[in-house]
């Protein structure tokens, strides 16, 4: 309507919504047009009309938050009348829903119908299996049996790294779990008696946060459990001391395992690569030895992935190594350094290696004198009798040189 043509609406932070024309059509601008800006090249006008729909334009997204924050606390008003039976009926549809899911799965996954008994401590899987790990492998999964009962309160599993060990014992845990949920459970049949808690010492990995070790982590897990569970508890125990030296770790492990069996007298699978505990169940009532199996062929291990009563015989640690890897050169010393331990003989190259001497932990007799100190309470004992008691020992020590 003025016949500018050079006339162009523009915005910026500074001066908002302005009319631009250029200096040599400034002077036809309209008179109820308000200079704002001059440039080089333009003049810049704005008008009463302009600035009421400037702050139309930048107020907008505040009263479109407002409006909506109105709208909605409306709507929880009018919702607030229902809240009660709005609730019961999402309770339900949730209920509904699990169940659901639930059944699909057990039909889908060809699950069984776990069976509760209370007469007896029980735990008697036909066939169970990994769901997980089932569905990511690209060959048949191998399904195992279990059988945990008041005689036979823990399995000491030994096999091969890679063996299956890990996944053996979580495939128990959450079977037991998916039972206790209501749900059909990945077995062939599956009878168990009520556990108030699952306890699991699996894996390994340290705590920066909180400045503790791998070993640190490991051992408040295992006490947690050791003063926690009960004879109705599931217990899990995977490596138990190994972040720690070889002696260290067997003598924990050794008893942990003890203190589990003896005292807790819960539902226990312990694995372990210590072969030294498989001497345990002929020293410990409840105690029971299997292992996952595996074979050689053609210089390559094959993992059978089969629980199988009794310990296993070797851990094919090389050969898993190679599996992994390791270059030859480093798995031919290894195994020339495997060899030279089992025979009990240095190799030539570590023969002018002086290596610390440590006896046998379980063979050896314990010297007398450890004996009357480790019998020592010290909290009763008078200075006066110490000093004695260890006069003693000195002259016991100098008879025995």
């Amino acid at each position: 309507s003025t016949g500018i043509a050079t006339l162009k609406v523009g915005y910026n932070r500074v001066h908002g919504y302005y009319i631009e024309i250029s200096r040599a059509q400034a002077e036809q601008a309209p008179t109820h047009y308000i200079r704002r800006q001059t440039l080089k090249n333009a003049e810049r006008f704005i008008t009463p009309e302009l600035k009421t729909f400037e702050d139309k334009a930048l107020s907008s997204k505040s009263r479109a938050l407002a409006r909506e924050k109105a709208l909605y606390e409306a709507l929880l008003d009018t919702l607030n009348e229902d809240l009660a039976a709005l609730q019961q009926s999402a309770a339900a549809v949730s209920q509904l829903d699990v169940l659901a899911t639930l059944a699909e799965r057990a039909q889908s996954l060809n699950l069984c119908r776990p069976q509760f008994v209370d007469s007896e401590s029980l735990l008697d899987i036909s066939g169970g299996r990994h769901l997980v790990v089932e569905q990511v492998l690209d060959s048949p999964f191998i399904p195992n049996d279990t059988l945990l009962d008041n005689k036979r309160r823990m399995l000491l599993i030994t096999g091969p790294n890679m063996g299956g060990k890990s996944t053996y014992m979580r495939q128990n845990a959450l079977i037991v779990l998916l039972a206790h949920v209501g749900s059909f459970v990945p077995a062939a049949a599956v009878r168990l008696s009520p556990v108030d808690r699952i306890f699991t010492r699996i894996g390994s990995s340290d705590d920066l946060a909180s400045g503790r070790s791998t070993f640190m982590v490991e051992m408040t897990e295992t006490a947690n459990i050791l003063h926690n569970a009960t004879p109705h508890s599931l217990v899990l125990m995977d490596e138990i001391g190994r972040g720690t030296s070889t002696f260290d770790g067997l003598s924990l492990a050794w008893a942990c395992a003890v203190e589990l069996a003896q005292q807790v007298k819960a539902h226990t699978l312990f694995a372990t690569h210590y072969f030294e505990l498989t001497a345990l169940p002929e020293q410990v009532d409840g105690l029971v030895n299997v292992h996952l199996d595996a074979t050689e062929h053609r210089d390559h291990i094959v993992f059978l992935h089969q629980i199988q009563e009794g310990p296993a015989n070797r851990s094919y640690g090389l050969q898993v190594a190679k599996l992994a890897g390791i270059p030859a050169n480093v798995l031919a010393a290894a195994k020339e350094k495997l060899t030279a331990l089992e025979s009990n003989k240095p190799t030539e190259s570590s023969a002018t290696v002086v290596t610390p001497c440590q006896s046998d932990l379980f063979a050896s007799t314990p010297h007398p004198v450890l004996e009357q100190l480790r019998a020592l309470d010290l909290d009763n004992t008078t200075p006066r009798d110490a000093l004695a008691l260890l006069y003693e020992l000195q002259e016991d020590a100098q008879r025995d040189v």
